[in-house]
């Protein structure tokens, strides 16, 4: 296990350092360059020079590409043009905001998607398997912030049942310690801090789970029903082995390969930013963030974000690799 997490891991190096190169390359093809990105289209001449000398952009490609890759790995990823602030501070400020609504959203994907995948596949063609591929199309087709509009009107502003925005009441004073708002009301022993922030979740991430879970629920079913044909289930029930023996170990397993792949790329995007899905419950975290700096062309944002998803990204196929390889240990040998 420890050496394929090794191997794993320096192939990680040439994937960021080609992804760098694409992200210089492009920043640097950019209409008018980064000065006018930063500037705006009405830049006079000298302010675009001036720009240029401070950013380094008078100096040959491979001048700039080192300390372009230099930044990057001592997390200098510059300042805001929008906030003022060092990108790198916003980002630590606002993703454990998206970290909590994106876990949640894929916990109840994979804890609702998975075992009604499963059931579907047991009893195909029945009412269950029509109402889950059915309801699995519609959660496909619904956009999420049309959801997120429907959830909101629903259950905060005519029943009251949950806040409508926020990641917290602004009456509760939570003291916060690692940034996510519900570790730190349990930590700190603030119980109703905790369920305040818990309690602000539920809808932003029910609406934004509503794809993951339709995802998730056609593939279980699709794997399960293509794993329990196969000939060595037909020999373990043979044997006589129990039948929660059989669909545990030997359908329900084999069946997870592919749907494991499916969470991995499905987490990624989530923690990507929700974009509409915090827009609309004003969620204050990466997504909502982004959706500024491309409004206001805040250049040393969108690199910054470019380059920090695909640090994420390539961390969860980790992930995914070792989930592959405790689920098949055929995998470890390659």
């Amino acid at each position: 296990m420890l050496r394929l997490v090794v191997r794993r891991l320096l192939q990680l190096i040439p994937t960021l350092l080609g992804l760098s190169v694409l992200l210089f390359l492009w920043l640097d093809r950019l209409p008018g360059g980064p000065a006018s990105a930063i500037l705006g289209e009405k830049a006079t001449e000298a302010e675009v020079i001036r720009i240029n000398r401070a950013l380094g952009l008078d100096q040959p490609v491979y001048v700039q590409y080192w300390r372009f890759l230099k930044r990057i790995a001592e997390l200098d990823l510059g300042t805001s043009t929008q906030t003022g602030q060092p990108v790198w501070d916003e980002f630590v400020l606002r993703f454990p905001a998206t970290v909590e609504l994106a876990l949640l959203g894929i916990l109840i994907a994979v804890a609702v998607g998975i075992p009604l995948g499963y059931l579907a596949a047991r009893h195909r063609g029945g009412w269950l398997d029509v109402t889950a591929v059915s309801g699995s199309l519609v959660g496909i087709c619904i956009p999420v912030f049309f959801l997120a509009l429907i959830l909101k009107q629903i259950f905060a502003v005519e029943l009251g049942i949950f806040p409508s925005y926020g990641r917290q009441d602004t009456g509760i004073d939570a003291t916060s310690v690692t940034g996510f708002a519900v570790l730190d009301g349990v930590l700190t022993g603030e119980i109703d801090a905790a369920w305040d922030a818990l309690m602000h979740l539920v809808l932003p991430s029910v609406a934004l789970a509503s794809i993951p879970l339709a995802v998730i629920v056609r593939m279980t079913r699709a794997s399960v029903l293509e794993v329990q044909d196969e000939d060595y289930v037909r020999t373990a029930e043979a044997k006589g082995l129990r039948r929660s023996v059989v669909r545990g170990r030997h359908v329900l397993r084999n069946a997870m390969l592919p749907v494991v792949t499916a969470v991995g790329l499905l987490t990624g995007s989530l923690l990507s930013g929700a974009v509409l899905t915090e827009s609309v419950f004003s969620f204050g975290g990466i997504g909502s963030f982004l959706r500024t700096a491309i409004d206001g062309r805040d250049y040393p944002v969108l690199v910054g974000f470019i380059m920090f998803i695909a640090l994420v990204y390539v961390l969860i196929n980790l992930l995914v690799d070792v989930a592959y390889s405790l689920i098949d240990p055929r995998v470890r040998v390659y």
